[in-house]
């Protein structure tokens, strides 16, 4: 069945108010990156669909020791974000330039594994996410965002609509392994944040993705590098926690055992690249 209407809220209020008189029956969506291979190949049939581009949610500012990016805020903004180098690196990793130019931060929260790269750098600087709905907002750590495979904490009538990134404090670093250089699906991608005071580590935040149903913290992790010094010891054992902690799955880019081996192998040499 053909899409019969097209919105395009010219601000928030307007979008919400869409969703909240439209409700399931309308399909949402703002690069489209995701969703229109599926409308072009018939395996989505929305009759409604919102599109977000001139909501006015594709901002990009620093307030208050944050960052404060809008949903629809592209990947190609994304790589100029000079004060914050992990989610720059993130971007470089995002598809190809077509896609860079059109696919968003808040769409990217919804791609499916092995896809969400960004999310994975935003888990790991602590992010928080503004859900609007037309009576108002609320913030939610992207942590508590995700509750399984395809699903998150999103309530009926609300939208993404805010990314909130604490300016990182420590060291950052971000990896990705494909079966290509560049545009290619992770194998597993490691980001991570750490801070050293004095000869230990006194925080760390390592976030994966493709190993799991969605992106996800490796806690088990963080927890063997805190109160260590960040040495080769202490790398190795939260290389060994991660591939023991993660939940990989087998599909056309690689098989279950590979990915659990090279998360231990990716989270090493990230945590290598602070240490260096």
């Amino acid at each position: 069945m053909a899409t019969k209407e097209y919105f395009l809220p010219k601000s928030l209020d307007e979008a919400t108010r869409l969703l909240a008189e439209h409700g399931l029956d309308l399909l949402v969506m703002a690069g489209g990156t995701l969703a229109m291979p599926l409308i072009n190949e018939g395996i989505s049939m929305p009759e409604k669909v919102m599109g977000l581009r001139h909501a006015g949610l594709d901002t990009a500012i620093s307030s208050n020791g944050a960052v404060i990016i809008g949903a629809t805020a592209t990947f190609t903004k994304m790589l100029a974000l000079k004060t914050v180098p992990l989610l720059q690196q993130a971007a470089r990793h995002i598809g190809g330039w077509q896609i860079r130019n059109m696919g968003t931060v808040g769409g990217n929260l919804f791609a499916p594994p092995p896809a969400g790269d960004f999310a994975a750098a935003l888990l790991a600087l602590d992010a928080q996410v503004k859900l609007s709905d037309s009576d108002g907002h609320r913030l939610l750590p992207l942590s508590e965002f995700y509750t399984g495979f395809l699903t998150t904490a999103l309530a009926p009538g609300e939208l993404v609509t805010e990314l909130q990134v604490p300016i990182p404090q420590g060291k950052t670093a971000f990896s990705k392994l494909g079966r290509k250089h560049a545009n290619t699906p992770a194998v597993v991608t490691v980001a991570a944040h750490i801070i050293v005071e004095g000869q230990s580590v006194t925080d760390a935040r390592i976030a994966l993705n493709g190993v799991g149903a969605h992106p996800i913290r490796a806690t088990q992790a963080e927890a063997a590098l805190v109160g260590s010094p960040l040495d080769e010891q202490a790398i190795a054992g939260a290389g060994a926690a991660a591939s023991q902690e993660c939940e990989p799955f087998t599909d056309a880019n690689a098989s279950e055992w590979y990915r659990r081996k090279m998360t231990d192998v990716y989270v090493r040499r990230t945590l290598a690249q602070i240490a260096g």
